[in-house]
């Protein structure tokens, strides 16, 4: 198992960040879906857990088998799609993928936010064990490179600049003098027990979620003058316009009735005035 801890900070607040993950996550989703491609919303809903209170559970299928690598792409079949589980107790969150067709694959994503500049050691509460293992990368959502392919001259935050707060362009050094400031902590831990082929298949799972991560948080800054001021309410009523849409999208393509798609809306709508 490949064991990596990102930091990725922001120039927000944890409380901003919360909206604007919510509202990035939702818009994202309907982008990057397309018939039979995508994420399809199947369960959103309030839960509760007796350590960290109450949260926000959803599931989602990501439908994706055309847009991996051919040499792995000829490992599964056509309809292959990752069941994504999460559970949100903000500012904690556990997110876990698996999939049905391939048993032995598995990515832990574990998640703290704090109000700095991603200086805490161990802001996860790890084991010693743990910490030794643990190679922590940070992700600098405005100078790191992106594949070319989701570049955006308008989300370059380089050039960017908020109207609404007046943040941005992000300069070198900008996580030392940045306020406010925020980090992102993520521990991810990614097991393929297949012999052969698990070192590669974990250092490329790596890979593309460092690559997600920093497309994520990039957009959540590059849309802030979209979701700066919204209510918790109101993401989550734009969370379940976006969720409707984007199964529809998925849904589309692969012949399949709308089922999941109103079950999830009606998961969405008893939620949307939980705290997550």
């Amino acid at each position: 198992m490949l064991t990596k801890e990102y930091r990725i900070c922001m120039p927000l607040s944890v409380e901003e960040y919360r909206i604007g993950q919510l509202y990035m996550i939702a818009k994202h989703s309907q982008e990057q879906s397309e018939k039979g491609e995508g994420v399809e919303v199947v369960q959103n809903e309030a839960c509760s857990d007796p350590v960290h209170g109450k949260g926000q559970y959803t599931e989602k299928r990501v439908h994706l088998s055309s847009r991996l690598p051919s040499w792995l792409r000829s490992l599964i079949p056509d309809i292959f799609y990752i069941t994504e589980k999460a559970w949100n107790y903000f500012p904690y969150t556990l997110t876990e993928y698996t999939c049905s067709f391939i048993p032995k694959f598995s990515i832990h994503i574990e998640t703290r936010y704090e109000n700095n500049n991603g200086s805490s050691e161990n802001c996860l509460q790890l084991s010693e064990e743990e910490l030794k293992q643990r190679e922590v990368e940070h992700v600098d959502i405005a100078f790191d490179e992106l594949p070319p392919k989701h570049y955006k001259e308008e989300e370059d935050l380089t050039r960017f600049k908020s109207v609404k707060t007046q943040r941005g362009p992000l300069q070198p050094g900008w996580r030392e003098t940045s306020q406010p400031i925020m980090c992102s902590y993520k521990l991810a831990r990614v097991k393929f027990e297949v012999f052969g082929l698990q070192g590669r298949v974990e250092s490329f799972t790596h890979r593309s979620v460092r690559d997600i991560l920093l497309l994520g948080h990039r957009q959540a800054f590059a849309w802030i003058d979209d979701w700066y001021g919204m209510t918790l309410d109101d993401t989550r009523d734009y969370e379940d316009r976006m969720n409707k849409e984007t199964n529809e999208k998925v849904l589309a393509g692969k012949g399949r009735n709308s089922r999941h798609s109103s079950t999830a809306s009606r998961h969405s709508s008893t939620a949307s005035a939980a705290s997550e």
